[in-house]
C-alpha cells in the first residue's frame, strides 16, 4: 500500500562543516562489517555517504598496515567517512599524519562502541564518563586537519549516568561539526528500544547551541518507514542505517522512495539478493583473497538471505564455503528452489 507523496523536505543535502553531502541517508561505521566492498554495494544502491569500520588511532600511529588498509577508498567512493577510536588526543594527536594520507572527507571520533575489548582501554563508550577527552580530542583534529569533526555518542554509560548533553557541549565547545546518537545507553548494548525522545531533545539542544551543526541518528533502523518515523518525529537532520543495512544495501534506495514518492518498499527477489551478493563477495575477494572472503562473507549471507522462504538449506550450505564456486552453486540452487515454488 503507498503512503502518497510525502514530506519531501524529510530528504535533503547536508552541511557537515565546509562539506556538502547530497543526502542524508548515511552508512553508520560497523566493525566488522562496513569494509569497501560492502560500502561499495550500499552506494550503489542510493547511501548518501559511507563511513569506514572503526580505525585504530594507535594502530595508526604505528604504521600498522592492517590498519591502514581499512582507509582505501572503494572506486566509487569519492566521499569517505574515516571513524577512529582512542582513549586521550595524544592518541589522536600522533595518529593524524597517516590519516591525512587517505584525504578523509570527515573524521569521525568514535564515543560510542560498547564492546568490551575497546571499553577496557579507555576508548569507545568509556569517553562517555570523561566528556573532558572527547574536548581535548576534536580541538586537536580541529587544530591540526582542515576537515569536519563528528562525534559518534550514546545516551550515556548507563541509565542512571545520561549525560548526552554534557557530551555533545564537550564536543561542541571544541568545534564538532556533526553529532550522531545511538539513543542507546553503553549498558544496553544492542538490547531494548532507542530512545527516539532523547534524539528529539538533542536535536532541540544542539540547534540552540549551533544550528549550523546537523545531529543523525542511528537504533531501530530496520525499515525504511522506521526511518521515515524518526525524522518526522525528531526533525534530526539524518539517519544512520548501521544493522538495518546488512544484507540489505537496499534500504538506501527504498527509504528514499519513501520519502520522496511515497512508494512501499518491494520485496527484492531471491535473484536480485544473490546477485548483489555475489557482486559484494567477488569485490572482497579482491581485497583479501578468495578463501579469507568466502569466510567472511557468510555473516552477511546470512542477512542477505533473511526471510526468504525455504532458505535455510542455502544457509547452512554457507556457512561452510569456501570457495567463489561454492556460494555460486548455493546460490544458484536457491533461485531455481524459490522459481520452483512460485
Amino acid at each position: 500500500m503507498a503512503h502518497g507523496k510525502t514530506n519531501v523536505t524529510l530528504y535533503h543535502p547536508v552541511n557537515i562543516g565546509n562539506i556538502t553531502i547530497d543526502g542524508n541517508l548515511f552508512l553508520a561505521p560497523l566493525a566488522g562489517y562496513t569494509d569497501r566492498a560492502f560500502r561499495s554495494v550500499c552506494i550503489e544502491h542510493g547511501a548518501s555517504f559511507t563511513y569506514t569500520e572503526m580505525v585504530s588511532a594507535e594502530g595508526l600511529a604505528r604504521g600498522s598496515e592492517h590498519t591502514e588498509k581499512l582507509l582505501t577508498r572503494a572506486e566509487n567512493e569519492p566521499l569517505l567517512g574515516v571513524q577512529i577510536f582512542m582513549d586521550e588526543a595524544s592518541v589522536a594527536q600522533r595518529s593524524i599524519e597517516r590519516l591525512q594520507l587517505s584525504n578523509p572527507t570527515v573524521v569521525d571520533i568514535n564515543c560510542g562502541c560498547p564492546v568490551p575489548k575497546v571499553v577496557k582501554i579507555g576508548a569507545g563508550s568509556a569517553l562517555l564518563r570523561e566528556p573532558q577527552k572527547i574536548h581535548d580530542i576534536v580541538a586537536i583534529l580541529k587544530k591540526s586537519m582542515n576537515v569536519p569533526v563528528s562525534v559518534k555518542i550514546r545516551l550515556g554509560w548507563d541509565v542512571q549516568t545520561i549525560n548526552y548533553w554534557e557530551t555533545t557541549d564537550a564536543a561542541l565547545s571544541a568545534g564538532a561539526d556533526m553529532i550522531t546518537m545511538h539513543a542507546r545507553t553503553r549498558a544496553m548494548g544492542y538490547s531494548g528500544t532507542a530512545d527516539w525522545e532523547a534524539l528529539a531533545d538533542l536535536k532541540s539542544f544542539v540547534t540552540k547551541r549551533n544550528p549550523q551543526v546537523p545531529v543523525f541518528g542511528s537504533g531501530d533502523l530496520f525499515t525504511p518507514l522506521a526511518a521515515k518515523n524518526l525524522l518526522e518525529q525528531t526533525h534530526i537532520d539524518g539517519v544512520m542505517f548501521a544493522r538495518g543495512a546488512l544484507g540489505n544495501p537496499f534500504i538506501f534506495t527504498d527509504t528514499y522512495n519513501l520519502l520522496i514518492h511515497g512508494e512501499d518498499a518491494p520485496f527484492h527477489q531471491v535473484e536480485e539478493r544473490v546477485s548483489v551478493l555475489l557482486r559484494q563477495l567477488d569485490r572482497m575477494g579482491k581485497d583479501v583473497g578468495e578463501r579469507l572472503a568466502c569466510r567472511e562473507m557468510r555473516k552477511h549471507a546470512a542477512a542477505y538471505l533473511k526471510g526468504i522462504p525455504h532458505a535455510s538449506k542455502a544457509k547452512q550450505a554457507l556457512v561452510t564455503s569456501s570457495s567463489f564456486s561454492d556460494y555460486e552453486e548455493v546460490c544458484k540452487e536457491l533461485v531455481e528452489e524459490s522459481r520452483n515454488a512460485w
